[in-house]
């Protein structure tokens, strides 16, 4: 991946991130439908000296969904991340979310459509997606985290490399 992809990614991360930071807390009290936004950056297979690329994604999460369960507080969880290589990932899934004072931790599970673009080939069409998320409150309705995933077809296909990936996270409700 060039320097030029790589800053290209950051902008773009940077531009989403401006454009939401402008709704106060008002505004977002008014909204019928509270939803959380989480905007990623990071690198994808991070492990693989070949195949490592930077990547960038969101996603979303509605509140309204939340149900409590011995498991936790639960909720769907959907998103979409592409790497400097045009690897897409598309998913959707459940998360778990366990608030300990400031302090976030939560773990997914979603599986999703890969597309290999020119990265790193997992084997195959449909991979799932294993992630940890430690996150902290920033101030009302926004955190800042770190998060770490596995993506694997679960021997779906002929083969299965996986890909592991870490990435910073600019968690946003609206």
């Amino acid at each position: 991946m060039t320097k030029k992809n790589s800053k290209l990614i950051l902008t773009i991360f940077l531009f989403y991130l401006s454009c939401f930071s402008y709704l106060k807390s008002e505004e977002i009290e008014k909204l019928p439908d509270p939803h959380e936004y989480n905007f990623y950056t990071g690198m994808f297979d991070f492990s693989d000296d070949g195949k490592r690329s930077a990547l960038i994604g969101v996603q979303h999460q509605n509140e309204n969904l939340y149900r409590e369960s011995f498991l936790g507080t639960i909720s769907p969880v959907s998103g979409f991340l592409i790497t400097g290589d045009s690897a897409t990932y598309l998913y959707t899934g459940v998360q778990a979310e366990y608030k300990l004072g400031q302090m976030n931790f939560t773990p997914s599970f979603t599986p999703g459509l890969y597309g290999k673009g020119d990265g790193k080939d997992l084997g195959h069409m449909i991979e799932f997606k294993s992630e940890l998320q430690l996150s902290f409150d920033l101030m009302k309705d926004s955190e800042l985290g770190f998060s770490y995933n596995h993506i694997s077809n679960a021997s779906l296909g002929d083969k299965n490399p996986g890909a592991n990936s870490y990435m910073f996270n600019f968690l946003k409700k609206f």
